[in-house]
C-alpha cells in the first residue's frame, strides 16, 4: 500500500457517507460540560463512541475520574507497537458548549447533524467532535493501509471539560506523565486562517479574565436630587478602563504589553491575510497597536478587551445614580508577557491613576505557548501538508485564541502542532455552529498523509530532536 492509496481510502470514508454517519451519531450526544446535569452524556460519549473504536484499533483504554472532583471524565488510550518507535500524543475534547437550541435558525437542531450544501450544522461539528473524528478516521484508515502496524506508537487523550476551562486536566497530566510520555503532540482544534488555506499552529495566546468592581454606596440615589453631587461609579469605572486602553484599542499599561515580536515570528506572519472570507467581519484598520499588520495584531501581540460592563439594570433603567459598577475584562497575550503579575500590575496602575477604590479579581486564566516556525517538526508537518494538498500551509507560531496547550508544551515538554479543520466563520460557541464539508474532506487527506509520513520519517526526526537542544518557546 502506498501513501496515495492510504489517502484515497481515507477520502472514500467521506465520499461514501460513512464519515457523515459517524459524526451524526456523535453530535447527538448532548455533552454540555457547563451543565452538570449532562454528566451522563459525557460518560456515554466516551463509553459508546471512543472506547469501542479505539479498542477495535488495538488501543488499551481507560477512563479516569477527573481529579478536580467535577464529573468530567478523561480517557487515555494507548497503542504501543514498540517502545523504540516514535510516540505521538493526540488530543480531543468530547464536550461542547450549551446547545442554545431556541436560537438556532431555519429549524436546525444542535443535536442533529444537518447538511446544507457545504455546511454541516450541529453543536460540536467544528468544536471539537468533527475535528477529532477526522483524526480518528484517518488513523483507522492508515492503520489498515499499513497492514495493521502503524510503525509508531499512539496515545489518545480525550477530555470532557475543555469548554468548562479543562478543570483537572493539568493535575491529571502532571500525575500521569509516564502514561502520556511522547515525542510529539499532534491535535486539531480551532480554525484555519481561512477556509481555503491549510493551517498549522504551534501554540496559543494565553488569556486572563479579570473583574473590575467599584462599589461606592449601599443603594442608588435619585439622580434629580443628588445628580452632580454624588460620584457615578459607572463613569469612574469607564475612565479607569480608558486609562488602561485607549479609544483605538492600544494598551497603555506597560506591564500588559508584550515584548517585541521575534524576527522568526514576524517572518512567518508576513504573508498571512486575516479575514476576507464570507461571513468574516470587516476589520477596523485603526484598531489596536499602531504599525502592526492584522496578522501581527492577532498572532504576535496582546489585546485588552471589555467583555461585559454593567451598572444599574440595563433592561429597566431608572432615574437613579447606581451604587456600583462592574466590568469583566480580558487580556489575550503572547509568550513573554508577565501575565502572572496581572493582578498586581492592574492594581498598581489604577492606584497611580487615581482609581484606588476599584477592586480587581482574577477569573479564568491560561498561559501562552509558541513553537518556532523553523523547528524541525514544524518543517516536517508543513512539507507533509503541502505534499498532500499542493498548498503551502499557513504557519502560525500561535493561535489567536486560547487552548490548554501550555499543559502539553510546558508541563509535558512536548513540541506541539495543531492542524485545524475548521474556519473562522464556523459559528463556534454560537447558534448554527457548522463544519465545512470541503474542509473536512481535505482534513481527512491531510491527517492520513501526516500519520503515514510520521511512520516513515518519525524515527529520524526523533533522533535529531534528541540530539538537539531542548524544545523551547520563542
Amino acid at each position: 500500500m502506498t501513501r496515495a492509496l492510504a489517502i484515497a481510502h481515507t477520502l472514500e470514508q467521506f465520499d461514501s457517507g460513512a464519515f457523515q454517519a459517524v459524526l451524526a451519531r456523535r453530535v447527538a450526544h448532548a455533552t454540555e460540560s457547563e451543565e452538570p446535569s449532562q454528566a451522563p452524556a459525557q460518560h456515554a460519549y466516551l463509553d459508546q463512541e471512543m472506547v469501542p473504536l479505539l479498542t477495535r484499533l488495538g488501543f488499551e483504554t481507560r477512563v479516569f475520574p477527573n481529579p478536580a472532583g467535577a464529573d468530567l471524565p478523561i480517557l487515555v488510550a494507548r497503542r504501543i507497537e514498540d517502545p523504540a518507535l516514535p510516540t505521538v500524543l493526540m488530543y480531543g475534547h468530547g464536550d461542547v458548549v450549551r446547545g442554545n437550541a431556541a436560537r438556532w435558525s431555519e429549524g436546525r437542531d444542535p443535536w442533529r447533524l444537518r447538511v446544507e450544501g457545504d455546511r454541516w450544522y450541529g453543536r460540536g461539528t467544528a468544536d471539537n467532535k468533527g475535528q477529532h473524528s477526522i483524526n480518528l478516521c484517518a488513523l483507522e484508515q492508515v492503520l489498515a493501509a499499513r497492514g495493521g502496524r502503524l510503525g509508531l506508537n499512539v496515545t489518545w487523550l480525550i477530555e470532557t471539560g475543555e469548554e468548562a476551562g479543562s478543570p483537572g486536566l493539568a493535575a491529571f497530566c502532571d500525575a500521569q506523565r509516564e502514561l502520556l510520555r511522547a515525542d510529539l503532540f499532534l491535535a486539531s482544534d480551532g480554525p484555519r486562517l481561512a477556509a481555503a488555506r491549510p493551517t498549522l499552529f504551534m501554540g496559543s495566546r494565553g488569556a486572563v479574565n479579570f473583574e473590575l468592581r467599584l462599589a461606592l454606596r449601599e443603594r442608588g440615589y435619585h439622580s434629580g436630587n443628588w445628580g452632580g453631587l454624588l460620584s457615578n461609579p459607572a463613569i469612574v469605572l469607564s475612565h479607569a478602563i480608558a486609562s488602561m486602553v485607549d479609544a483605538r484599542g492600544r494598551i497603555l499599561v506597560p506591564g500588559l504589553r508584550p515584548p517585541e515580536i521575534p524576527e522568526a515570528v514576524r517572518a512567518a506572519l508576513a504573508d498571512l491575510q486575516v479575514g476576507g472570507d464570507v461571513d468574516d467581519p470587516e476589520i477596523d484598520p485603526y484598531w489596536g497597536e499602531p504599525g502592526l499588520s492584522p496578522s501581527e495584531q492577532v498572532f504576535g501581540w496582546n489585546s485588552l478587551d471589555v467583555l461585559t460592563f454593567g451598572a444599574g439594570d440595563p433592561a429597566k433603567p431608572v432615574n437613579a445614580i447606581p451604587p456600583q459598577a462592574v466590568a469583566w475584562c480580558q487580556l489575550r497575550f503572547v509568550v513573554g508577557t508577565d501575565w502572572r503579575s496581572l493582578e498586581d500590575t492592574v492594581r498598581a496602575h489604577l492606584e497611580h491613576a487615581g482609581f484606588g477604590g476599584i477592586e480587581v479579581t482574577l477569573g479564568a486564566q491560561a498561559g501562552a505557548t509558541r513553537l518556532s516556525p523553523d523547528n524541525p517538526w514544524v518543517r516536517w508537518a508543513a512539507d507533509s501538508v503541502e505534499a498532500t494538498t499542493g498548498k503551502a500551509p499557513a504557519l502560525l507560531p500561535n493561535l489567536g485564541g486560547s487552548l490548554p496547550n501550555d499543559i502539553f508544551a510546558d508541563l509535558l515538554g512536548l513540541p506541539t502542532i495543531w492542524v485545524p479543520h475548521s474556519y473562522p466563520a464556523c459559528a463556534q460557541h454560537a447558534p448554527n455552529e457548522h463544519l465545512l464539508g470541503s474542509v473536512a474532506r481535505e482534513g481527512l487527506a491531510i491527517m492520513a498523509g501526516l500519520l503515514w509520513d510520521l511512520a516513515e520519517q518519525g524515527p529520524a526526526l526523533c533522533a535529531g530532536q534528541r540530539d538537539a537542544e531542548p524544545v523551547s518557546a520563542i
